[in-house]
């Protein structure tokens, strides 16, 4: 079995991978942003980074964000979501929670509050459904900052919600007049 620091290692380049640069193992996503387990195993081999599928499964089973997925037979991969490549994950849209948070850096927080959530590179603004997620989230790049997205009256405004396989909830964009600076005693 992989070392810890062998998992969270392969585990990074698997998300650079499967979200954002397949070409760099010369991999095709398929539309809904698979590929062949055993493509990707002989890719990684190729490119210096041998793996069986034991220490994939390992992989895929510790990441603490439960970032990948395996198709329902168990012979494709893919990221769960933050893709920064075009992929149609085909979530159905869902009703959301009344309320959503988002963890952001303090630095962000004036734009932010100004022009909302937008994805930037990636195709979908992620939500949390708790507010200790969106802290750990928001702790990636700075001092956080958690913000409440009144979700529930923006899906009434007509904003489509969907939830990906780890639970990330994910939409287009986020209007500012939804969004409000939780303090630290909220």
């Amino acid at each position: 079995m992989l070392d810890e620091r062998r998992t969270v290692k392969t585990s990074k380049l698997l998300s650079r991978v499967l979200r954002h640069d397949p070409a760099a193992l010369g991999l095709p996503l398929d539309g809904g942003g698979w590929v062949a387990v055993h493509s990707l195993l002989a890719a990684l081999a190729r490119h210096g980074t041998p793996l069986t599928r034991e220490q994939l499964d390992h992989v895929v089973a510790n990441n603490n964000k439960k970032r990948f997925a395996y198709s329902e037979d168990g012979l494709r991969i893919r990221a769960s979501q933050g893709h920064t490549v075009a992929v149609d994950l085909g979530l159905p849209a869902v009703p959301p929670p009344a309320v959503l948070y988002h963890g952001t850096a303090s630095r962000t927080v004036p734009v932010v509050l100004r022009e909302g959530l937008r994805p930037m590179s990636r195709q979908d603004v992620h939500l949390s459904a708790d507010r200790e997620t969106a802290v750990r989230v928001g702790s990636r790049h700075g001092r956080p900052v958690v913000l409440r997205v009144e979700a529930g009256a923006l899906a009434a405004a007509g904003h489509e919600f969907r939830v990906s396989a780890n639970g990330v909830w994910l939409t287009d964009a986020v209007p500012p007049e939804y969004l409000a600076v939780l303090g630290e005693d909220a």
